[in-house]
């Protein structure tokens, strides 16, 4: 499956990437293009689709809004 890619947006000192959401098959290949943004928080705003440890072994800590709030998931 062909995935878009992903967007960055910067707004004064932030910026935001836009990216799929991936599964546990696509997770090395999303985990290398959130370093390469040099991505330090991951907020996931859609059901969890992949575990979440290997990206926060990486250093990305991984925040969600499903479940009533940040960094329930």
């Amino acid at each position: 499956m062909n995935r878009p890619a992903a967007v960055e947006i910067s707004y004064d000192c932030m910026k935001f990437l836009i990216t799929h959401n991936p599964t546990n098959s696509t997770l090395n290949k999303f985990t290398e293009e959130l370093k390469k943004f040099e991505v330090n928080t991951l907020v996931r705003v859609c059901e969890a689709t992949y575990d979440k440890a290997p990206v926060e072994k990486e250093g990305i800590q991984v925040l969600s809004t499903c479940s009533g709030g940040f960094g329930l998931n």
